[in-house]
């Protein structure tokens, strides 16, 4: 899937999981409202200024990660939805688990990347919290990190299917899968099933 990490591309793919992110934060904010949800150290006392598009756009500007480092943040933060239910992502939290979820990406994807204390900037925190939440969010992974080339794929094959829909009239674009249907990602699976079953799951 080289075309989802060509340049031309990755502004179209932030803008979309930007999207994205933000229509299952808003699920969650309302769902919250009946279903009590844990508090975390990933939780802002308040919602930030800063939309979630202006944050991730502001990541890939400054972080300079490989692009497939986005694609790998976006399966961690499936992993990390589907592990941690009590903890949604919402409007309190998805900023925080987009720096961490990169930073973490950038560190098991790249030979060189920056440190905590300059991620910690680009995110608008401090470095102890970066520290702080790194720690959560591979404990909240169980430290499950690596990602097969299957898995991959199959992650890039549904973006790029979803981000076709998104162009699409409205009743085919409703009949996709979304995050704000699930009210969390979608796509995990484990590791070692097999290339049939992870197909399957792709359709």
């Amino acid at each position: 899937m080289a075309e989802l990490e060509s340049p031309d591309m990755m502004p179209k793919l932030i803008t979309f999981l930007s999207s994205l992110l933000q229509r299952v934060s808003e699920s969650n904010d309302l769902n919250c409202q009946f279903h009590p949800q844990k508090i975390s150290v990933f939780h802002g006392l308040t919602r930030p200024t800063i939309s979630v598009q202006s944050y991730l756009e502001r990541i890939f500007k400054y972080a300079n990660c490989s692009p497939s480092c986005f694609i790998v943040a976006y399966v961690y933060l499936d992993r990390f939805a589907q592990r941690q239910p009590s903890l949604p992502l919402n409007s309190f939290n998805v900023h925080r688990l987009l720096i961490t979820s990169v930073m973490v990406a950038a560190k098991f994807m790249d030979d060189m990347y920056y440190n905590n204390a300059y991620y910690a900037k680009v995110g608008g925190i401090s470095t102890i919290e970066m520290n702080y939440l790194e720690v959560d969010f591979l404990f909240g992974l169980g430290f499950h990190l690596n990602v097969t080339p299957n898995t991959f794929h199959t992650y890039c094959s549904h973006l790029q299917r979803e981000m076709m829909l998104q162009h699409q009239p409205p009743s085919l674009a409703e009949s996709s899968l979304n995050l704000g249907r699930s009210l969390k990602l979608h796509l995990c699976f484990n590791e070692d099933e097999t290339s049939h079953q992870k197909q399957q799951l792709a359709v």
